[in-house]
């Protein structure tokens, strides 16, 4: 009997997606035109071959301590591994054009929306967005009033996720302009593809990767105070135990800065020093990885022992930089994110690149009578959590939990949007308990870095697969799994 390859596995009973778009399969079920240089390398490779390469890619990653940790109730922290998916998925050089225009648009609309908003606050007087949802953001910092950070950026480093449809268009599902995470699994995911599939990676014409890293740390060291000509960077870490801390790890390592949590940073005179063997060393930059509550108890929670007593105050005197500045949660409040495109044209007097999602605020009466009669029909999110907790997925849902949570709507309009079920589109999947390449859900965590002049868009990103079948949600802590991202160039 005859072995059986890659490509009649993928062909073989592969089961369609309908209404959903097939990310690697057209609506004849032929193989995309952007995928058939990989299906066609892949073709004569058996099938146990290629189950043998995805094992080791998997392995890989856990000698190389790429895991994550998923908290509960009952545990502080229990370390996973990532899974890696080694069929890659592809996006060509047209398609990506636009995502990374549209994403450069958003980037730069959100700096201006944040400085306006912690200073002359003219998008407010001119009730282009109500004043009473971002004063009632919890992410809203009047430490960061009346205050303009050096260069005048507020988010260095943003991560914006991205569906494509039913209708193959993207939509912009978030932002995430906090302390964003993912990029080293986009990073380590390129590194195990180039491994194992060196001939086709080198043969496929794909956009690198590997300069994310040195472009972060030209723009840490783009926006250090000004003055300082040869800055000193650090990354600052929560420690050991929180859930990225491989990531920060990574980065620290790749841009040769040193990786310090709160206890190794003092200040005084209102200047941030590192101690070290040597004696003290003021810090100029810290890419922060410690959440705004946690940064400084002087200015925040007193009871926290990760940050930096008197950090803000350093900060806000033009002595030190954060990257990146606290109080940007409040543009990535999913109630402010129904208004991103009026800030689009507001502030760039230009049309949208790329779509939002349509979406109701509970808090408005029309929104929420809307959304409890359409409960079945919407998924319901927090506006201030992130990692897929806390999600409402109505058609999901049995009666009484549609009941109850109608209840809990209604007991804090604020807290919840909701939106249509969208058809996030499939990829072509190995999935181990079957031995079969099956569809699964997918969408795209896109990197974006801006500096004192210039901006930067990861050509790639972290494409995550919900690993159980028919599962909407693709974060890690929900079971989640990731594949590389393969952006072509022109030929």
């Amino acid at each position: 009997m005859i072995p059986e390859t890659f490509l009649e596995n993928l062909l073989k009973d592969y089961p369609n997606a309908p209404g959903f778009y097939d990310e690697v399969f057209d609506e004849n079920k032929y193989i995309r035109e952007h995928y058939r240089k990989i299906t066609d390398h892949l073709a004569k490779i058996r099938l146990e071959d290629f189950q043998n390469m995805n094992e080791y890619a998997r392995r890989s990653s856990f000698e190389q301590g790429i895991t994550f940790n998923v908290y509960s109730d009952t545990s502080q922290g229990v370390e996973r591994i990532f899974p890696f998916d080694l069929l890659p998925r592809i996006i060509p050089a047209k398609e990506w054009d636009t995502i990374e225009r549209g994403l450069a648009q958003r980037n730069l609309a959100l700096n201006m929306f944040l400085k306006d908003i912690y200073n002359e606050k003219k998008i407010l007087k001119d009730k282009v967005v109500p004043k009473e949802l971002l004063f009632s953001s919890q992410h809203y910092s009047k430490y960061m009033m009346d205050f303009v950070p050096y260069s005048q950026v507020y988010v260095h480093i943003s991560g914006t996720d991205l569906i494509r449809h039913s209708d193959g268009e993207y939509y912009v599902l978030e932002d995430n302009l906090r302390t964003p995470s993912g990029i080293s699994y986009v990073l380590s995911n390129r590194i195990s593809t180039k491994r194992i599939l060196p001939t086709l990676f080198f043969n496929s014409n794909v956009q690198p990767v590997v300069d994310y890293s040195e472009s972060l740390l030209e723009v840490i060291k783009s926006v250090a105070p000004q003055g300082v000509d040869d800055p000193v960077c650090v990354v600052l870490t929560p420690g050991v135990y929180n859930s990225a801390y491989y990531e920060h790890a990574l980065l620290a390592l790749q841009m040769g800065m040193q990786l310090v949590e709160g206890r190794d940073l003092y200040v005084d005179h209102n200047f941030v020093y590192m101690k070290t063997i040597h004696g003290p060393k003021k810090v100029d930059v810290i890419y922060r990885r410690v959440d705004d509550d946690y940064i400084d108890p002087l200015a925040f929670r007193p009871d926290s022992t990760l940050g930096v007593p008197g950090l803000m105050t350093a900060y806000r005197q033009g002595n030190v930089n954060l990257v990146n500045a606290p109080g940007t949660g409040v543009a990535d409040d999913k109630a402010v994110y129904t208004y991103v495109p009026d800030i689009i044209r507001y502030y760039l007097n230009e049309e949208p690149i790329l779509k939002n999602v349509h979406t109701y605020r509970c808090e408005k009466d029309n929104d929420l009578n809307y959304v409890l009669e359409h409960l079945n029909e919407l998924v319901v999110k927090p506006v201030d959590e992130s990692g897929g907790y806390g999600i409402f997925i109505g058609n999901k849902a049995s009666q009484q939990e549609l009941r109850d949570f109608k209840e809990v709507i209604k007991a804090n309009r604020r807290k919840y949007i909701a939106q249509p079920t969208m058809a996030l589109s499939v990829h072509a999947t190995y999935i181990e308990e079957t031995g079969m390449f099956e569809p699964r859900h997918i969408d795209l965590r896109t990197f974006t870095l801006s500096g004192d002049r210039s901006t930067y868009v990861c050509k790639g990103g972290l494409t995550r697969v919900a690993l159980r079948k028919g599962n909407l949600i693709v974060n890690s802590s929900q079971g989640g799994g990731s594949k590389d991202t393969w952006v072509l160039q022109d030929e």
